[in-house]
């Protein structure tokens, strides 16, 4: 990235990035994506146009090739706003076998495009709900996160046991982010908290199918189909309000994804952080018509790329 654009980013970025987790769902095509998609059609600028952060998703199941990732990297490069929340591989934190050092460095490596480019906004470690505190959680807990500096980390557990003024101490401590989440309202879950522990503040909207979170047969997309309505999302931006005021950067993720809900929902954040109506993928406004009042008439024919690379502002 040119020098000079780099410091116009910085000077004058949105203290909120917002965006969904991930970016390359099978049941996003026809909806979010265009059906018929023009040669070259590429998701990631396609929706770093309505957005300014994404959360990579992919991560979390492999850990990329570098080449991968500086690809995703000259993706955005027009966008000079846009940030990537690079979501840490799965064995390492729903596995937890002894870190070996060989992982840790495909890992860093995997990243150094990002941090190169000034487009690492923030590594998520994400613990599931079984992961509760107790002693030799906290010990590997302490363990991982400093194999892993100095990325700016974002410490997400769901159990509600964490939640505690001793654990938010060790995080300021530290310097990491606690992730606030919003999730099904079940035995022990984590609920809606506005911690900020660091400079950057981070929320991750699961949605709140409460039928299906921990049904063992359940696969991901049934999970994660939940459509928030119009006063839930107003409660969580009222939320996002006050984490402005007291951190540098606010991180929001919609990762409701199935069938798009998560960009439905995310548009909506952006419309009523701003007072205004915004841009929308056409297709998406013909699926979820509750979207209308949102979003801006969009042009006659459906856009195959969005031209150029301006993003369009958040507020």
């Amino acid at each position: 990235m040119k020098p000079d654009r780099l410091a116009k980013r910085t000077e004058n970025s949105s203290p909120l990035y917002l965006g969904p987790a991930g970016w390359s769902y099978a049941d996003w095509e026809g909806i979010v994506y265009p059906e018929r998609r023009a040669r070259g059609f590429r998701p990631l600028p396609y929706l770093a146009r309505y957005f300014n952060a994404v959360e990579i998703n992919t991560s979390f199941y492999h850990i990329p090739a570098p080449s991968l990732v500086e690809k995703w990297v000259a993706e955005v490069e027009p966008f000079e706003e846009f940030l990537f929340a690079a979501k840490l591989w799965q064995d390492f934190t729903h596995v937890r076998a002894q870190l070996d050092t060989r992982s840790l460095n495909l890992w860093h490596s995997a990243l150094e495009p990002l941090r190169r480019a000034k487009r690492l906004g923030a590594v998520l470690v994400q613990f599931p709900w079984s992961f509760r505190r107790t002693v030799p959680n906290a010990c590997y807990l302490e363990t991982l996160t400093l194999a892993l500096a100095p990325d700016p980390l974002v410490i997400e557990v769901r159990h509600d046991s964490w939640d505690r003024a001793d654990y938010l101490g060790w995080l300021r401590e530290h310097g990491y982010a606690f992730c606030n989440i919003d999730q099904p309202a079940l035995g022990h879950c984590l609920p809606p908290t506005e911690h900020v522990t660091a400079p950057l503040a981070y929320v991750r909207l699961h949605g709140r199918n409460a039928a299906n979170w921990f049904r063992e047969e359940a696969d991901v997309a049934e999970r994660y189909n939940y459509l928030y309505s119009k006063r839930e999302v107003g409660d969580w931006v009222e939320r996002f309000r006050r984490l402005i005021k007291k951190a540098e950067k606010v991180f929001v993720v919609t990762n409701n994804h199935t069938e798009g809900r998560a960009v439905v929902n995310a548009l909506e954040i952006k419309a009523m952080m701003s007072g205004k109506k915004v841009e929308a993928p056409p297709p998406l406004v013909r699926r979820y018509p509750e979207l209308a009042e949102f979003v801006k008439k969009p042009p006659k024919g459906e856009p195959q790329e969005p031209p150029g690379g301006e993003q369009l502002s958040l507020f």
